[in-house]
């Protein structure tokens, strides 16, 4: 093989989230036989063309025509519904998601909604703008974690970082997910996805991290927020396709739920009397959910334990199913 090529486009208004010189100059050190390059979303495309490995947020399926010597596209996100999956698939280019780092702050941020409802955050936030004193309606509103049981719908790696930070609140957690380990695991109970309305029914905090999918497209509709318990909450941080938006305010509007704490939503932003940003009960967050002060620094310890794998022919962490027509459920 000649001397690889690594073309890196990592750019952000937020440094968290962009590569730094530093990076790049650690990546030298740590791979002398390999050249890295970098260039803006704008210049990808014209300088694809000697690049062996592409490592950046977005690929657009068109750019897969200017790069005759790539053989693998790595993601430094937990999702690639956004990426060419199958198109990179169809012409022999590898496709790598990560993860392993989008737990921790995905889970501070789901316990924090989860405080929110639990102990009144939200309401006394409402209420202190015109009510002197309510006291007695949060009495009546709280509810104790210890005890409680959440569950978690696509249970995979961010949600065992978040069943971890449930179950130190002393909450009982339920993981559902389309292939259950078959022994006990970090002291969740496991529940197939065919088994879902079950799992939620029990539940006093229910979350969303499905993957956007053909078959987790409105996976929460009419009839499955019908089987919620009643005054539970609901959290979404996975894909606002999994959930069906007006089933959602209708479960709300009923009182079916106590509250519900979005981190995607359709469309984004949304607009600005659309009934979820107005919902008292709601609470809308900008995807958000997964801000780390150290992500890149973790994202590009991922791609370059990758890298290694890549350059003595092992295989690669992260890669990305080819969606089908009829996929099954995933999110675990």
């Amino acid at each position: 093989m000649n001397r690889p090529v690594v073309l890196m486009s990592l750019e952000s208004p937020h440094s968290f989230w962009r590569l730094s010189a530093e990076h790049e100059r650690a990546l030298s050190a740590a791979f002398p036989g390999v050249e890295f390059r970098t260039a803006t979303e704008e210049a990808v495309p014209h300088q694809l063309a000697e690049a062996h490995v592409y490592f950046g947020w977005t690929f657009k399926p068109s750019w897969l025509f200017g790069a005759p010597h790539l053989r693998w596209i790595a993601s430094p996100a937990a999702g690639t519904d956004h990426l060419p999956v199958a198109e990179a698939h169809s012409v022999g280019v590898a496709l790598t998601r990560s993860y392993g780092f989008h737990g921790r702050p995905m889970a501070e941020h789901a316990m924090g909604m989860v405080l929110g409802f639990s102990r009144g955050l939200f309401m006394s936030q409402l209420a202190q703008r015109n009510r002197t004193w309510w006291k007695d309606d949060l009495a009546e509103e709280f509810f104790d974690l210890a005890g409680a049981t959440m569950t978690i719908v696509g249970c995979g790696s961010i949600g065992g970082h978040l069943a971890r930070a449930a179950r130190s609140f002393g909450m009982d957690v339920i993981g559902v997910r389309r292939t259950p380990p078959m022994a006990p695991e970090g002291g969740v109970t496991w529940m197939h996805t065919s088994a879902v309305h079950q799992a939620v029914a029990v539940a006093d905090v229910v979350v969303d991290l499905l993957p956007s999918t053909w078959a987790t497209d409105r996976f929460f509709d009419h009839d499955l927020f019908t089987a919620f318990k009643p005054r539970s909450v609901f959290l979404n941080l996975g894909r606002a396709a999994t959930v069906d938006q007006a089933a959602l305010l209708a479960a709300l509007n009923v009182g079916r739920l106590r509250g519900a704490a979005l981190d995607v939503f359709d469309p984004k932003p949304l607009p600005a009397r659309h009934p979820l940003r107005l919902h008292p009960r709601v609470v809308l967050t900008p995807k958000s959910s997964a801000f780390s002060r150290t992500y890149i620094d973790e994202a590009v310890a991922f791609f370059a334990d990758n890298l290694r794998r890549y350059l003595t022919d092992q295989p690669l962490k992260g890669l990305a199913e080819v969606p089908a027509a009829r996929s099954p459920l995933v999110g675990g």
